[in-house]
């Protein structure tokens, strides 16, 4: 933790130095906010650009879902059209057939006519053949026509969907770059003092609720991950010292949810993008019950996830201007934890062997 702000705030004063217009003279001063006041607002402003970072990621998911969706459709439209080709073709040709064939003279007339009775019958089959395959053909050639229609409607409204999430990613991601540059402003007005002091007073928080959290047993012993939660460990444990990112995946930077997602995937585990859909859709334990490559979530919108590394730390993405890192389990209000794998965990002598 040490360091965080401080980091951050060197290059919010540099930015801020280059755009911001110097005070007037006669400006009235603003009352001074206590550490407690600016750690809040601090606080406060990470916790709506992490809510805003999610909520874009959730909506770049759907949008790669809708893409393939569209890519699925088109591709099922043009072979409905290439269907529809051959079915139009087929019925011109039957169509040629009967008219070639055709005759004024009933059938029970042409078999009393014919110089050979049997030879008239098995004419007649053929004939009554090609009746059959008429009807089939034309009703091949009404439901292509009905399924390419379908199709079409569907590729059409797949494709609307398609840009109305496109668009609506376009506003979150102006919304996380807004709520970025109030982090930075904030930043950037604290004097060296101020910084110092609701740095102190951060950390101070975090050993605070780290010794609560100890002390309650909350806890419990460590319990040996299973194979894929060491595998997702160790690809976490490896991405320590690189940024964080929002929107984020890898390989070079992360965001908090990216970093876990992209763990249990190269685990052999796929699991969903967003901490929001991990703390829904993963498989919920008490802490009590926690093994490295579990996922803790944090906030009451599920708003942060890091992942338990063991002796009550956990590796995460913290937040913009830092670094992937190892920190305390209670590094923020804990919501819960979640377990992507459900396999029995596995005893360090199943691992040896």
């Amino acid at each position: 933790m040490s360091g965080r702000l401080s980091r951050l705030a060197c290059t919010a004063v540099v930015a801020a130095q280059a755009v911001l217009a110097p005070v007037p003279a006669a400006a009235t001063p603003q009352p001074e906010r206590s550490a407690t006041q600016l750690l809040t607002d601090l606080q406060q402003l990470y916790r709506q650009t992490e809510q805003a970072t999610e909520t874009y990621n959730a909506t770049a998911e759907k949008l790669k879902r809708q893409q393939a969706e569209v890519a699925r459709l088109d591709a099922e439209l043009a072979r409905a059209r290439l269907a529809l080709q051959g079915s139009r073709i087929d019925a011109g040709r039957l169509a040629r057939q009967q008219y070639q064939n055709s005759s004024d003279l009933s059938p029970y007339l042409r078999l009393l006519l014919a110089r050979d009775p049997q030879h008239a019958l098995d004419e007649g089959h053929v004939i009554g053949q090609l009746a059959r395959e008429r009807a089939e053909t034309v009703d091949r050639l009404t439901g292509t026509e009905q399924k390419k229609d379908a199709l079409a409607r569907a590729a059409r409204k797949a494709l609307d969907a398609r840009l109305t999430l496109a668009e609506q990613q376009k506003k979150q991601r102006d919304d996380v770059t807004a709520r970025l540059a109030d982090v930075e402003r904030l930043l950037a007005s604290l004097t060296p003092g101020q910084l110092g002091e609701v740095t102190k007073l951060e950390q101070d928080g975090v050993a605070a609720a780290q010794q609560k959290l100890t002390a309650s047993d909350t806890l419990g012993d460590d319990r040996p991950p299973s194979g894929e939660g060491n595998r997702a460990v160790r690809y976490a444990m490896d991405q320590i010292g690189k940024p964080y990112q929002w929107g984020a995946a890898g390989p070079k930077s992360y965001d908090c949810s990216g970093l876990t997602s992209q763990a249990w995937d190269h685990a052999g585990t796929p699991i969903p993008r967003t901490s929001q859909d991990q703390w829904a859709r993963l498989k919920k334990i008490p802490l009590s019950r926690l093994r490295p490559g579990d996922l803790v979530v944090y906030f009451p919108e599920a708003t942060h996830v890091a992942m338990y590394v063991g002796d009550g730390e956990v590796v995460q993405a913290p937040r913009p201007g830092e670094k992937v890192e190892v920190s305390p389990l209670a590094s923020n209000p804990v919501l819960g934890a979640v377990r992507p794998d459900d396999a029995p965990a596995r005893t360090p002598a199943m691992e040896a062997r």
